[in-house]
């Protein structure tokens, strides 16, 4: 019987973000230039360091880090804690930023944190009756 599974499901974390980001780091600005973007023209020390932030934090580690998760927790499972990105930006957002965090703010934090809760708890165990009356 042949297995349903693919040959990215054998490969290297690294390498599955390698093949993702090589392809990207080829077609988007051959995009962008097709499509009339002028780049970066302004290379102020800020723009430098949204974009290295972008580079090594969000595009390299962040998803080097989910798909070496994925290799070993079921993605079904791992799914439920997306829902974490909000919770962070919020948080960042008052911490960092200086935004207002109000009451109905946190109430919705902690409705998120209670469904990835639900999604992620251990299934109970039913019990079943499997006497045989004769």
């Amino acid at each position: 019987m042949r297995s349903a599974l693919t040959r990215l499901q054998r490969i290297s974390a690294e390498r599955t973000l390698l093949y993702q980001l090589g392809v990207s780091g080829i077609a988007l600005p051959a995009v962008a230039l097709a499509s009339g973007e002028r780049g970066i023209h302004d290379a102020t020390p800020l723009v430098v360091g949204a974009l290295a932030y972008q580079v090594v934090i969000v595009a390299f580690a962040s998803y080097a880090a989910w798909f070496w998760l994925v290799t070993r927790y079921p993605a079904s499972r791992l799914a439920a804690f997306t829902f974490l990105t909000p919770v962070f930006g919020v948080l960042f957002g008052g911490l960092i930023l200086a935004e207002p965090i109000g009451p109905g703010l946190v109430i919705a934090l902690g409705l998120i944190a209670c469904g990835i809760y639900l999604v992620n708890r251990p299934a109970r165990v039913s019990s079943i009756d499997l006497s045989i009356d004769t």
